[in-house]
């Protein structure tokens, strides 16, 4: 089962500390589907201000989190000229739901897939699990553009 790791993710995507929100992405089917790990620790960015004393992951964090997994999914099934020098930027949130919530200390499992790509532009759907629970859900399109 081929595994990428956290420095090898940051081989494929501009993102970094904080904002890199993906930890491994594992179970890879090439452009098709993978499984993402992001590791919620306690001194997390958004800890002490979402919302203190009782934290939990901004949704929009953990539809971030699926957004990078998707890109570095696509990134790494794609030939490496494909996308150097290039950006891969979310365009629409068609549907989200967030179920429970992601609460520090967890890992937050993101199993996503690709359903339809055209040209520049892809669809995805992820589901977010923590512990086996399902916390959150959706379906998002992103497109691949010039770095400029």
């Amino acid at each position: 089962m081929e595994k990428l790791n956290k420095k090898q993710i940051e081989e494929l995507l501009p993102h970094r500390e904080p904002m890199l929100l993906i930890d491994e992405l594992y179970d890879i089917k090439k452009l098709k589907s993978a499984t993402a790990v992001l590791n919620v620790k306690k001194d997390s960015f958004f800890v002490n201000g979402h919302f203190p004393g009782q934290p939990v992951m901004p949704g929009v964090l953990i539809v971030e989190s699926f957004g990078q997994a998707a890109a570095a999914l696509t990134a790494h099934g794609l030939d490496k000229s494909t996308y150097e020098n290039k950006l891969v930027f979310l365009m629409s949130v068609e549907k989200a739901r967030f179920r429970n919530p992601v609460i520090p200390i967890c890992k937050l499992e993101l199993k996503i897939e690709a359903i339809r790509s055209h040209g520049r532009v892809w669809k995805y759907k992820g589901d977010a699990f923590v512990d086996n629970t399902k916390v959150a859900d959706a379906i998002w399109s992103a497109t691949i553009v010039d770095r400029k």
